[in-house]
């Protein structure tokens, strides 16, 4: 326990993840360190840290734990790579330092005019710098007996292990008003019980397509708008036109507005699967999380 193994950097050209999705070329723009740490491997005892290499002297990023989705609970090396080897985030960080931001698939279009349009003048008048991601394993908690145990359990291990290891490993800022916290469908589900447990621990909370689940919504946005009140936080909303959980994501939108809490929604054409993350969902993310600690 506590001990960390050098980057699949190497490991990952030779490899490819499961599942069919081809491997990704080594990332240009940062390391991936491979971190086993103190913990219950069930609930979760390892991370990658991605950790920028094109960074100034001195220079510091903000630091964002991004959770995967219910397909890589499978096992902890499969979610602590998920974003890396499925879904496109080396990819996305280097089409985000390197625009204008371009489609890069030939049938579908997971992008409008609009959007793309909007993104690439973002990053003209305020260029994407780089964060530091944390990519912990993440358990599937409603499938666990005490689920609302495991969930304290998990947010305390993110909270008191993983981030404290990543600012050690990472020139990240140590202030909890540049950490935040996001996630892939299920890992927004869990990222948004991590938050509210911890809320003192982050700066802002987001979810990519989350499962936050429609009944929970009005909860969701009572808490959130609880939190909020009593310290600013930032949230982003993010899904697709196709994506099963589109109406509970606007509807915590719109419920979040009517209490006076601004919020961030991004909607893209596309469905619910790992190509739209690759081309759209992972970098609308990154931009965000980028933008908004700066």
């Amino acid at each position: 326990m506590g001990g960390v193994a050098a980057a699949g950097l190497a490991g990952r050209a030779r490899a490819g993840p499961a599942g069919g999705v081809p491997a990704a070329p080594p990332p240009q723009d940062f390391d991936v360190l491979d971190f086993t740490v103190d913990g219950d491997r069930a609930v979760g005892n390892r991370f990658v840290l991605c950790v920028p290499t094109h960074l100034a002297k001195d220079e510091k990023v903000p630091l964002l734990v991004a959770l995967h989705g219910s397909a890589e609970t499978s096992d902890p090396r499969t979610g602590a790579y998920a974003f890396v080897e499925r879904y496109g985030l080396a990819d996305a960080y280097e089409r985000l330092r390197r625009p204008p931001v371009v489609r890069t698939l030939r049938k579908e279009d997971y992008f409008t005019d609009k959007l793309l349009a909007e993104l690439n003048a973002s990053l003209v008048s305020k260029p994407f710098r780089g964060i530091a991601i944390a990519c912990p394993y993440m358990p599937n908690a409603a499938r666990m007996d005490h689920e609302a145990k495991v969930l304290d359990a998990y947010a305390s291990w993110i909270v008191d292990v993983v981030i404290p290891r990543a600012r050690k490993e990472a020139p990240v800022y140590a202030d909890a008003s540049k950490t935040s916290i996001d996630g892939v469908s299920l890992g927004g589900y869990t990222g948004i019980e991590v938050f509210l447990r911890k809320p003192d621990a982050f700066g802002a909370w987001g979810c990519v397509q989350g499962a936050l689940g429609s009944l929970r919504i009005g909860s969701y946005a009572e808490r959130l708008a609880a939190v909020h009140q009593q310290s600013h936080k930032d949230f982003h909303l993010e899904t697709s036109q196709g994506d099963p959980y589109h109406d509970g994501t606007l509807s915590l939108s719109d419920a979040l507005r009517r209490k006076g809490v601004a919020n961030e929604l991004l909607v893209y054409p596309g469905p619910h699967d790992q190509t739209w993350l690759r081309e759209s969902g992972t970098m609308g993310m990154l931009r965000w999380h980028d933008g908004r600690a700066r």
